[in-house]
This record gives structure tokens, sequence and C-alpha cells, in this order.
């Protein structure tokens, strides 16, 4: 058994016996719940919808099944599992943001999780009197929107001692972030960009800055590893530098195209960069972005990739996952079909999305489930044939067209006249279509207009304005929380407010006003 590695199933008949086992923290655990799902047939869709066949008899066949998950560290960045740490459980997730009890495996923790420069060496404590730890920029030192210097040997040590005292104070983590901040402002002093001139890439410093403390947190804590950013401007991998075994390389997806997979022409700097590192480093992880930040409550059509960008991080070397979804904000564009999809692919990417998104929709809508899946494949289709770049700050939906908008809307009413007699599924379908009906209110006036042109029918409602405070009622009954990354639903919900406020008072209702 301890050979098994972390995470692995074994399940196993032997004559009458069943066998659930597994590779420690939680193969035990997962070889029960992959026994449940694959021989039962039970599914957690959600933390408010599960299915637990009812059988007067369990016949088990013979079975002999060994699994380890290639992709170690799985984290799907989505409120439902991060709010219901069981649930996380029960889907197989990890991560840092699941505050899963060790009763039922814990979860990996990321002392300090990212950015953590200035975490580790606040300015206010150390600039006044050590100035050249910090950035020189334009011949001067300033910690202001800068990063550390990484070849001044005194900030080295420095955040050596610091990070082996917060090692000291959780050595069970397993993982601490020696990593830049999130803004560019890189040291441009003369031994700095010496290095990044022969390494080819600021990249060449970082890794070398980070694989000294590594050296002096692995002779303490040898199981521990050390992780640090491939990201903006650090993410080309360096000329000669090597990443060292306990030191883990977070590369990320930021700037990518998300309506194409990671392999296509329009991803080229990204899949040259993961090669590159692939080659070099030892552990890759990968912070991915599945969201849009700039606004949540519209359609993201990036469904079709998912599951060959993780064939692609797997193939090179990747042994963690971040999903960065809608974490803070309770409805979006079907996530909770998002967090399932996204935590079966990162526990075996082999699976077929396509089967994977069918069985959840039919299991978690019913009978509305054909219906919402004929509306995702027309947003991205149209997506396809508009060829629109999907980027994670993207907020436009002009890749729809007056049709398809029309389409949609007719797919959205026959998937809720399916589960009209249900109230709990009539709620899904409701409040997932919430995206649908902002693309509505967002482009009114033009879709009434282009629906007046061709003497049709406008699909939707008939009362824009009571639409309107529809949607935002269903929105807040839902605990919408952020509309966009770090802005709330509430302080949005007053442009909506005002765009269907109706006309203003007439001179004369002013007047009998005054």
């Amino acid at each position: 058994w301890d050979s098994l590695a972390a995470d692995a199933i074994v399940i196993r008949t032997v004559g009458r016996d069943l066998v659930l086992a597994g590779g420690r923290p939680r193969g035990t655990l997962y070889a029960v719940y992959t026994f449940l799902e694959e021989a039962v047939g039970c599914r957690w869709w959600a933390s408010d919808g599960s299915y637990v066949p009812r059988k007067a008899r369990l016949a088990v066949p013979g079975l002999n099944i060994s699994y380890a998950p290639s992709i170690r560290y799985r984290e799907a960045y989505y409120r439902d599992p991060m709010e219901n740490p069981l649930f996380a459980a029960k889907l197989k997730l990890n991560g840092n943001f699941y505050n899963i009890p060790e009763s039922f495996g814990g979860h990996y923790s990321i002392i300090g999780w990212c950015h953590t420069f200035y975490a580790w060496l606040p300015p206010a404590t150390y600039f006044a009197d050590h100035p050249g730890w910090y950035s020189e920029r334009g011949g001067k030192r300033s910690p202001d929107g800068g990063q550390i210097c990484l070849t001044n040997a005194d900030a080295l040590a420095e955040m050596t001692r610091v990070v082996l005292d917060e090692v000291r104070k959780n050595p069970s983590a397993g993982i601490i972030s020696v990593s830049q901040n999130d803004w560019h402002g890189r040291c441009e002093c003369a031994n700095c960009l010496a290095f990044e001139e022969k390494e080819g890439s600021p990249a060449g410093p970082l890794i070398a800055f980070v694989n000294s403390v590594a050296e002096a947190v692995g002779k303490e804590f040898p199981e521990v590893l050390v992780e640090t950013l491939a990201y903006q401007y650090t993410r080309k991998p360096p000329a000669t530098v090597r990443p060292r075994e306990n030191v883990v390389v977070r590369l990320c997806t930021i700037e990518c195209n998300f309506g194409e997979p990671l392999t296509h022409e329009s991803n080229q700097g990204f899949y040259d960069d993961m090669r590159g590192w692939s080659a070099v480093a030892p552990n890759l992880y990968v912070w991915d972005y599945v969201t849009d930040f700039l606004n949540y409550l519209i359609p993201h059509p990036n469904l079709r990739v998912l599951a060959p960008n993780l064939r692609f991080f797997e193939r090179n070397k990747t042994i963690g996952m971040f999903e960065q979804g809608d974490g803070k904000s309770a409805v979006g564009d079907f996530v909770r079909l998002r967090t399932w999809l996204l935590a079966r692919l990162m526990w075996d990417p082999a699976q077929d999305p396509r089967e994977l998104t069918r069985e959840f929709l039919n299991g978690y809508y019913g009978a509305a489930g054909p219906y919402l899946e004929k509306y995702l494949d027309l947003v991205h289709d149209a997506r396809d044939k508009a060829h629109t770049r999907i980027s994670c700050y993207h907020q436009h939906t002009d890749y729809l067209t007056f049709d398809d908008v029309q389409e949609a809307m007719r797919l959205m009413n026959a998937a809720a006249d399916a589960v009209a007699g249900n109230r709990v599924l009539a709620e899904r379908v409701r409040r997932d279509r919430l995206t649908l009906d902002h693309v509505w209110l967002l482009r009114f006036d033009a879709l009434k207009a282009e629906a007046e042109k061709r003497d049709v029918k406008l699909e939707g409602p008939t009362d824009e304005r009571a639409a309107a405070r529809e949607f935002l009622d269903t929105a807040r009954r839902h605990s919408a929380g952020n509309y966009s990354e770090g802005q709330p639903f509430d302080a949005y919900a007053v442009s909506i407010e005002a765009r269907y406020a109706g006309p203003p008072p007439a001179p004369g209702e002013l007047n009998s006003i005054v």
C-alpha cells in the first residue's frame, strides 16, 4: 500500500470480498466514491442535487481497477464546492480553497497562495533600511508597483529566513509560494538586466532566486515544494537555469484565446512556452482561466476547449490544476455544469466531454436537458462561425446574431416548458438562463429594431421593464454575489435599473410635483 501514488485508487473483487483502498491521504475515500459512481450509479451533480438509485439488490461484477490521477492537485474555483467542502470531496477536488476536514482526507494548502514577494518582504517593514532589496526602475529604487531585486544577496537571505519560518508554522501544507506580485515592475538594475539578457527571459533571475530558497527548504523539509509563477513577463522559460526538483512552476494562461484549444495557432506563444517549461521543469502547475472576469453574467463559449486543454497540460508534466472560475458568484454561465465537468476531466482527462455534458444536463435538469444541450451548441457554434477571440476579459456578445438570440430564447422557453411541473427543476432552469436574459436586456434596443425591420416577433418577454426587474430579482434570490471580478452584483444592478426605469417625467408632471 505504501507504494501507491497520492490519491491512487484500488477497486478489486477477491472471491466474495470487495476491496476499496488507495494511496494516502485520500485514495481510499476516492475508491469508495468511484465505486458508488461507476458500480452503483450514484451522481453528485451539485450541492443541491444528486442521484442515488434505488435497487432491491446490488450485484457487483468482477472488478480489478487500479488508477492514479496524473493531475494530483485539482481545483475548480467555483463557489459551490468552496462553500460545501463535502461536495468538493465527492468530486475528488482537493485544492487550496476547499476547507475539507481531515476526516474526509483534507486538502492541499499553499502557504501564501500566490503573489507573495511583498507578503514575505513587506516594504513597510524593510524598505527604509534596505531599499536595494526592491526594484530599480529609471535609476531609482522604489517599492511602489515593483518587485524584489532578485540578484540582491541580502534580500535572498532574508526571504529564505522568512520562508523557512512560514513552513515551520505549517509543515504539513506541502507547498509554499515564493512568487512575483500581481503586476509588472520587475527590477531593472544592471545585475538583473544582465541576468535576463543571458537567459533570454526575466524568468532566469526568478528561477535562480527561487532555487536558492528551495535548496534551504529542502534540507529541512524534503517533502515540501516551493512554488513560483511563470506569469506575464516571466512566462517564457530561461535558456539555462533549471528549476530544482522541489520547485513547482505555476504557468498562467491569462493571455490566451479561450475560444480555441491551446494547440491552435492563435495560442502559439503559450504553446511554445508550455512546451519549453515541460522540457526543463520537474513539476508544472497550470493556472488556467475559465471565466470572463469582466462579466460573469454573459455566455462564455469555452466549454469545447476544456478537455483538449487538460489533455495538453497532462501531456506536458502538469501535476496541479487551478481552474479559475466564478469563485465569488453563485450564478453565471452554467457554473454548476462547469464545476462538475472540470472535476471529472481533471480526475481523468481522457473522458468524453460531450458525453459528460449530456449526462449532467439530463441528470441535473431532467427533461429540460436536451433543450439546454441545443442551447449550448448554438452559442458555441455561433462563436466558432464568427471566429471570435474569447479572452478572460471579454464582455461582448456580438458573435450571437439576431437569429441566434431568437433561437436561444425559443430553446430556453422549451426547456422551461419541459419542467414546468417540477418546482425544483424549473427554478434551476430559470436561474441558469440568467446569462441569456442578460444578453437580451443589454441588446434589447438593437434586437427590437431588427425585429421591427424584419417585421417578425421579438422572442422574449413582452414587457422589457418587467423583464429587467425579474432578472434582478432572480439573481438576488440566488445570491448572485459578484457580477465581475471584485465588483458586487448590487452595484451593477443600478445600471440595469436605470436603463429600464422608464421615461423621465414630462414637464407638466414636474410642475405638479413642485
